[in-house]
């Protein structure tokens, strides 16, 4: 695959976390690091649209580069373009499940197994997910220098299989311009493991 076309939606699919839902979002990813790219071109773009969410000018220059060449329908992909500027992240974060407080994370003790001094892999953080009405969440958050589709998708079902069927995996590349929803997660997460590398940025300041 072009390695800017992937680039481009996997950017595109960062941006989306928050704003479509979980159920839909996780398996965009995982097409995506599967390589299944008609299948994206085909769905995402009427998918925004049923689900109202519009996207600002940086997106949809992300979504134009990422699923256009892969056939993605214009006329679909030209209506996601807003007129009003993204929507405030709806979510508050904090550092650890209410509910397990003093229990044993078994989740991150195994993701803690799978990355630490993984190569390409920097900083693995997670935090909490709340909104009223709804159970939290956990969000993990990785700084990584390549295949970061792949390795979305390769968490995505770690934590499927451990429980969580609509996995919110953050898998961003270094110096990432953070959307709302991705600072205030950064801002209330916990260490987990580093990687084998330095990405030359700190999520969260010492």
């Amino acid at each position: 695959m072009d390695p800017d076309i992937e680039a481009a939606c996997h950017e595109l699919l960062l941006r989306l976390a928050g704003r479509m839902p979980d159920r839909l979002l996780w398996r965009y990813r995982d097409w995506l690091g599967e390589g299944a790219m008609s299948t994206l071109a085909r769905t995402l773009p009427r998918t925004l649209l049923k689900h109202n969410i519009d996207l600002d000018q940086p997106e949809y220059r992300l979504l134009v580069a990422g699923l256009v060449p892969h056939g993605a329908d214009w006329h679909q992909v030209s209506s996601t373009l807003g007129v009003d500027e993204v929507g405030e992240n709806r979510y508050t974060f904090t550092p650890s499940a209410p509910d397990q407080v003093n229990s044993v994370d078994s989740v991150s003790a195994l993701v803690h197994a799978t990355l630490r001094g993984r190569p390409d892999v920097g900083e693995v953080r997670q935090s909490w997910r709340q909104r009223t009405g709804e159970e939290s969440k956990r969000v993990l958050l990785i700084t990584a220098l390549s295949g970061l589709p792949r390795l979305t998708g390769e968490l995505q079902r770690v934590l499927r299989v451990l429980g969580d069927e609509e996995p919110s995996v953050e898998v961003m590349p270094p110096r990432f311009e953070l959307p709302e929803y991705h600072q205030a997660a950064l801002a209330s997460s916990e260490l987990v493991c580093v990687g084998a590398v330095d990405t030359g940025n700190r999520l969260v300041a010492a």
